[in-house]
């Protein structure tokens, strides 16, 4: 099976690892990405997020993939668990990457409940080299609306993705999730005109995300 990032336009199955190994370097434009948070999540009917243990010693490995598969002067989009952000914070830097805007999304409802009600997800915007400041740069809040988690447990709203695609990658450029569950980022570039390429190492969730693709069209930039 071909993998060559160039190709484009697909949700490979793999881990996330090897599959980037086989990308050439420098073919990627944007990395917009929802890892697992390393903290054993499990949502309230049970389902779980592979690869999301205490351990994550996949986590330094797979960034330092992500960076060498990412354009010089470009951006990774990264939510992560802010318990474990000492982590993320050394996998990031250890990379490469220089940590340049955070963003918050505060929702209307409580994740989950325990010393405080959790209300918003966070996101760090990540720098290889130095990216040009976009020509409108958008606001570090952004409203959360409820995807409903009907494909995946951790599935992120299209309406907090198309506003970071849209920012942070150019057109014709190839938007990257190796963590690309729902496939929610992936469509999101669609619908922007953008190339994609996505990575799930479940089958289930592979195919789900390529069925959803395969019902979204491109919009032409005249009619946005």
């Amino acid at each position: 099976m071909t993998t060559k990032a160039n190709k484009g336009q697909r949700v490979i199955r793999g881990n996330c690892i090897e599959v980037m190994q086989s990308f050439p370097e420098r073919s990627i434009n944007l990395i917009l990405t929802d890892p697992p948070y390393l903290v054993n999540y499990r949502d309230r009917s049970g389902r779980t997020v592979p690869g999301d243990n205490n351990n994550g010693d996949w986590l330094a490995p797979a960034f330092a993939e992500m960076f060498r598969v990412l354009e010089d002067h470009a951006f990774c989009v990264s939510f992560y668990g802010w318990s474990k952000v000492d982590k993320f914070f050394a996998a990031w830097t250890g990379a490469g990457f220089r940590p340049v805007g955070h963003f918050t999304f505060p929702k209307r409802y409580t994740s989950s409940e325990r010393f405080v009600r959790y209300q918003h997800e966070s996101a760090y915007l990540l720098a290889k080299g130095r990216p040009r400041t976009p020509a409108l740069p958008i606001g570090d809040v952004i409203d959360w609306t409820y995807s409903g988690n009907k494909i995946h447990p951790t599935q992120k709203p299209l309406s907090v993705l198309i506003p970071l695609i849209e920012a942070f990658s150019r057109k014709g450029g190839v938007v990257l999730d190796p963590f690309s569950g729902s496939g929610s980022s992936l469509v999101a570039a669609k619908l922007l005109g953008r190339k994609y390429l996505g990575i799930d190492i479940e089958e289930q969730f592979q195919l789900a995300a390529t069925d959803r693709l395969d019902g979204y069209v491109i919009v032409p930039a005249s009619q946005r």
